[in-house]
């Protein structure tokens, strides 16, 4: 199965969902995702104060690409701020996060597996 096919359309229609890992302050909006594989194309948004420490740092068996649309968040592995107009490719197994914004952040994503 592959991603659902869409024209343009209004992406206020989808809602925002809490992410796993149980942070109230940090949520998707699934813009597109293939069920079967996981590949998924996604708005995530850290509310101000969120703080993904509890979920620790963080690795992924696919490719993420990573566009920040808004605000910034402070990498507390890297001590490290990043901000709006950055953006980071990260591949299989690169480990990232955790996180902290004061102000919140939007980004813009993108996971896939290479074939």
């Amino acid at each position: 199965m592959a991603k659902p096919e869409h024209e343009f359309h209004p992406i206020t229609d989808i809602e925002y969902t809490e992410c796993p890992g149980g942070n109230p302050l940090i949520k998707e909006r699934i813009l597109a995702k293939d069920e079967e594989t996981g590949v998924a194309t996604r708005i995530l948004r850290y509310e101000p104060g969120a703080d993904s420490l509890p979920m620790g740092q963080l690795t992924h068996d696919f490719w993420e690409e990573v566009y920040i649309i808004e605000g910034s968040f402070v990498d507390l592995s890297l001590n490290q701020t990043f901000s709006a107009g950055d953006f980071a490719i990260r591949p299989p197994g690169m480990p990232h996060g955790p996180w902290k914004t004061d102000e919140g952040v939007l980004t813009f994503e993108s996971r896939y597996y290479s074939r």
